[in-house]
């Protein structure tokens, strides 16, 4: 199953002030998530930012939300967005929904098997998702993979969303994130 542009919308998964110096690879895990913002971006992906606890574990890392002006930003107490129930229907009315985020094995994983439960077609950005513990991080994914989840990488994402070399994006893309310029 290909992604599909018309089709897709990206989940960006509790990537907090507070939160992201914890991950195994914050700074790498900082590095992809702005290339893939970027890309939303430049497709116009509908894209949401969850936050859990906020008042707590900060808001989204800023220099993240500056990349998708317009973003809907949602807060959240369950560790699941499905079970929140604070997803908004721009990211719902879509078949396929493109994940990405922290913590890999708690509040990624839970959307995940939420997402599953209403019959989304779910894509977990492996090379975007990370844990405290490198250990939970690949058992998160084993699991989501398991429960039917697809794990792809960034640029199988804008390959699939891009579906053609013709497409009006393909050069300055391609351009800017694929002759070695990514993270």
């Amino acid at each position: 199953m290909l992604i599909e542009l018309h089709k897709v919308s990206l989940l960006v998964v509790d990537v907090q002030e507070r939160l992201v110096g914890a991950m195994s690879d914050a700074e790498g895990l900082l590095a992809r998530s702005r290339w893939m913002l970027e890309v939303a971006q430049a497709l116009a992906l509908p894209t949401v930012f969850s936050e859990q606890y906020p008042q707590g574990l900060g808001s989204t890392v800023p220099a993240l939300t500056a990349l998708v002006p317009g973003a809907e930003v949602v807060d959240k107490r369950h560790f699941s967005c499905v079970a929140a129930d604070c997803l908004p229907e721009t990211l719902l009315a879509r078949e396929q929904v493109l994940v990405m985020g922290i913590e890999a094995h708690v509040c990624v994983l839970q959307t995940v098997l939420g997402l599953l439960s209403l019959d989304k077609q779910v894509f977990v950005i492996e090379d975007l998702v990370d844990s405290r513990r490198p250990q939970d991080r690949q058992l998160a994914l084993q699991r989501m993979r398991d429960a039917g989840a697809f794990v792809v990488s960034r640029e199988m994402v804008l390959f699939e969303c891009l579906a053609d070399s013709r497409h009006p994006q393909f050069r300055a893309l391609s351009k800017s994130h694929l002759l070695g310029e990514q993270p």
